[in-house]
C-alpha cells in the first residue's frame, strides 16, 4: 500500500494523477484526513495503516508568509509534521520519500553546480524548516529518500507560470528578477522520478531533480509570455525587495539522478508540454 501526504496540493495532485495512470494503488490524505502535527493521531494512522511507501508531499511552502505571521506554523507542519511521519514510518517498516528544496542552500557558491553532498546554509525560514525536515528524515531513518528541487510548477496549484499569465493580462510591461538563477521544475517530472526510485529500487539517500537547464526568473518568464505582447523587462533583486530572501544562484547538479537512468526533459520542454494541457483544461 502506499501513502501520500499532502495529496490534493500541487505536487501531490500531480502524483495521485501519475499513480492512477499506473493503475497503482493508494491512500491520499491531506489535512483533514491525517494532521501530521498530531503526533499520536499520525503515529497510529500509519503504524494500523503499514504503508510500504509514504510520499510525504504535505509542507509549509508560503515562503515569505514564512518569516513572520507563518512562522510557528513553519516549523509545525516542516520540522514537527515531518518527524512525526517519520517515526511513525520507521515503526510501520515504510520507505519515506520526503521532498525538499534548493533553499537549504544559500546561493554563493562562485563556481560548478550544488552537489548533494554540499554545505547547506538556509537564507530564509522556509529552507531552514526544510532542512530540518531533512535531518530529522536523517536522524530517524534507513530507508529513505530526500529529493530536493526548485521552481516548481504544475497544472494543479498556484506557481509562478499562473502568476505572469494572469498578471500579463492587466498587464502591458512586467519586471521580473534578473540575478537569481536557478531551475524550474515541471511536477510531471518530479513525480516521474518520486515513482521511478522506488521501481528501480534505487539507493536510498539524497538527490536533486530538477529539470535540465537553468535561467533566471526573468529568462523564465519571457519564455512563458513569449506569444504575447506583454514586455517582459529585467530588474535586479534590489529593485524588487521580498520579504523572504532568496538564494540568488542555486542550480543543482542532477548527475545522480541521470545516473539511475531517469531521463530528465529540458525546462523549455517542460514549460512547452505544461503549456499544451493547460490550452486543454
Amino acid at each position: 500500500m502506499i501513502l501520500i501526504t499532502g495529496g490534493h496540493g500541487q505536487l501531490g495532485t500531480e502524483l495521485r494523477h501519475l499513480l492512477d495512470e499506473k493503475k497503482i494503488e493508494y491512500v491520499s490524505t491531506d489535512a483533514d484526513e491525517l494532521d501530521i502535527t498530531d503526533k499520536e493521531g499520525t503515529y497510529k494512522f500509519i503504524t494500523d495503516m503499514k504503508p510500504e511507501i509514504i510520499y510525504h508531499c504535505a509542507a509549509y511552502t508560503a515562503v515569505d508568509k514564512a518569516e513572520d505571521e507563518g512562522k510557528a506554523l513553519d516549523e509545525k507542519i516542516n520540522v514537527d509534521g515531518t518527524r512525526n511521519v517519520a517515526e511513525a514510518a520507521k515503526a510501520a517498516g515504510s520507505t519515506l520519500i520526503y521532498i525538499s528544496t534548493d533553499y537549504v542552500f544559500d546561493g554563493t557558491k562562485k563556481e560548478g553546480m550544488y552537489q548533494v553532498d554540499d554545505a547547506t546554509n538556509p537564507l530564509s525560514e522556509y529552507g531552514r524548516t526544510k532542512l530540518l525536515g531533512e535531518k530529522a528524515v536523517q536522524e530517524i531513518m534507513e530507508d529513505y529518500y530526500i529529493i530536493r528541487t526548485s521552481w516548481v510548477f504544475g497544472i494543479y496549484g498556484h506557481n509562478f507560470i499562473y502568476t505572469m499569465q494572469n498578471l500579463a493580462k492587466t498587464h502591458d510591461r512586467l519586471t521580473v528578477v534578473n540575478d537569481q538563477f536557478g531551475r524550474p521544475t515541471w511536477t510531471r517530472t518530479l513525480a516521474e522520478f518520486m515513482t521511478y526510485v522506488i521501481e528501480e529500487k534505487a539507493p536510498f539517500g539524497v538527490y536533486h531533480l530538477s529539470n535540465e537547464n537553468s535561467c533566471s526568473w526573468y529568462e523564465f518568464a519571457k519564455e512563458i509570455l513569449k506569444d504575447t505582447d506583454v514586455e517582459v523587462a529585467p530588474v535586479t533583486s534590489a529593485e524588487y525587495p521580498q520579504k523572504a530572501t532568496r538564494p540568488q544562484y542555486s542550480i543543482m547538479d542532477l548527475e545522480k539522478a541521470k545516473a539511475l537512468g531517469f531521463e530528465i526533459p529540458t525546462w523549455q520542454e517542460a514549460l512547452a508540454s505544461f503549456l499544451e494541457l493547460e490550452a486543454k483544461q
